[in-house]
């Protein structure tokens, strides 16, 4: 059985909502996934958490 990935938190920055921030996640993820890190964007109400992981 496969070893699964473990997430840890490296750092969490809240926003106003912009709708185009999720393209800014996607970028990241996808130019600094050699890095070993990857991003995330969760809304809630008129509020956007981004939040850092090292994998």
């Amino acid at each position: 059985m496969a070893e699964r990935e473990k997430l840890e938190l490296l750092a969490t920055l809240k926003l106003k909502y912009n709708h185009e921030f999720y393209k800014v996640v996607d970028f990241l993820n996808r130019n600094l996934k050699s890095y070993n890190l990857m991003f995330g964007v969760s809304k809630k109400d008129d509020e956007m958490t981004f939040s850092i992981y090292e994998i």
